[in-house]
């Protein structure tokens, strides 16, 4: 882990510029003057996570209108670069493509490229560094190359991020790649992005072992699960047009309301909500130190407002309220082992090589067997999500 001694670092709970449903597709869009007051820091949370990606600058635009009046010192600003949307072409669904993508540059190019991103979206977002700047949806490339990390370690010795770090995405998995990151640039890594909570403890929970050894802090996404642990979703629940959750597989919401359910006592025996539980349980893992639940305006009459879940996650207690008894017991309701395909290097993979799957290799089984972590075993789909 490097240094990043004179950098704010992130809270224990975060709000990302892709909760709100405007630049990621999650519930209702809200508008401009309540997705400023959602992403502001202020009122218990002042950690705000971007990405430049997200409506290709404009969410960073928006996020430098939140900021406007707040003392820089006063807040954690974490921004994520990795997607060229300056120069690549959009596939669908598939987003723009990663800037290590050969047929834009090379690895002479790499730093050129994420000065320059570094720099736009610091405009955008009208300060002059990062807290933390994330490498976002890395690639093969984006994990192992040299010149990238090179490059990253010298925007923080150049002073426009206090820290660097890694966020795997989009999707899930990306398990023995960002270990094998771990142990090739951990002393150059400050923070890391997992997908992790008590409905989805696997395959997150696999890299905490080296993420504490390398002395690398984490950042939760997804702590929500979809939303469930807002508990205004219900069952038969109408989702907004073009919602991404829409990709989950029929019946989740009521299939994760019956896991949920034995979880309530636990939560109300603490005194928490079912999101300051699911936190809460992320932050009982060693070197979890940042919950950033997805904030969802979902439509129909149980809906909660945004405005009151933000409430909610500010409003996350400090003392640790969960029993190891507590959290060893939610593990075992929310059990999702092999519940679905994962990304990154998989020995379920054959063929190609794409920008979020490729093939287990030799190295990557080194990693694996290092880590006690059995591919076959821990790392295929052997039951339906």
């Amino acid at each position: 882990m490097a240094s990043g001694n004179a950098a704010r670092q992130p809270g224990r709970a975060a709000v990302g510029t892709w909760s709100g449903g405007r630049y990621m597709h999650f519930g209702e869009p809200i508008d401009d003057e309540r997705f400023l007051t959602l992403v502001r820091p202020g009122g218990g949370i002042d950690t705000v996570i971007t990405a430049d990606v997200y409506g290709a600058g404009e969410a960073d635009t928006m996020l430098g209108r939140a900021l406007h009046g707040i003392a820089r010192d006063q807040v954690c600003i974490v921004g994520a670069v990795g997607h060229d949307f300056y120069e690549g072409e959009r596939n669908g669904a598939k987003g723009f493509p990663r800037f290590t993508d050969p047929s834009l540059r090379g690895a002479d190019g790499y730093a050129d490229y994420l000065r320059m991103a570094t720099e736009r979206s610091l405009e955008r977002c009208g300060v002059d560094r990062f807290d933390l700047l994330l490498l976002h949806n890395p690639d093969r490339t984006g994990y192992t190359s040299p010149a990238v990390w090179q490059a990253m370690a010298a925007l923080r010795e150049e002073g426009l991020t206090s820290m660097i770090g890694v966020a795997p995405g989009p999707a899930n998995g990306f398990t023995l790649d960002l270990i094998d990151c771990l142990e090739r640039y951990g002393d150059l890594l400050d923070w890391a992005m997992i997908i992790l909570n008590p409905l989805e403890p696997w395959p997150g929970e696999l890299v905490l072992g080296a993420a504490a050894q390398a002395d690398v802090k984490l950042i939760t996404r997804v702590v929500d699960y979809g939303g469930l642990f807002f508990d205004d979703l219900v069952p038969g629940q109408e989702l907004a047009k073009g919602d991404h959750r829409g990709f989950r597989p029929a019946g989740w919401i009521e299939a994760g309301r019956e896991r949920l359910e034995p979880m309530r006592p636990i939560a109300a025996h603490a005194g928490l909500t079912l999101i300051q539980l699911a936190c809460q349980w992320n932050l009982a893992h060693e070197p979890v130190s940042c919950t950033a639940p997805t904030l969802i305006q979902e439509v129909g009459p149980h809906a909660k407002s945004i405005e009151d879940k933000r409430a909610e996650l500010a409003a996350l207690p400090v003392d640790e309220r969960l029993t190891t008894d507590d959290v060893a017991t939610i593990r075992a309701l929310g059990d999702n082992t092999g519940s679905m395909l994962l990304k990154g290097g998989s020995p379920e993979f054959s063929g190609d090589e794409q920008p979020d799957r490729w093939t287990l290799d030799d190295h990557l089984e080194s990693v694996a067997a290092r880590w006690e972590i059995e591919p076959g075993r821990d790392l295929t789909q052997r039951v339906a999500a």
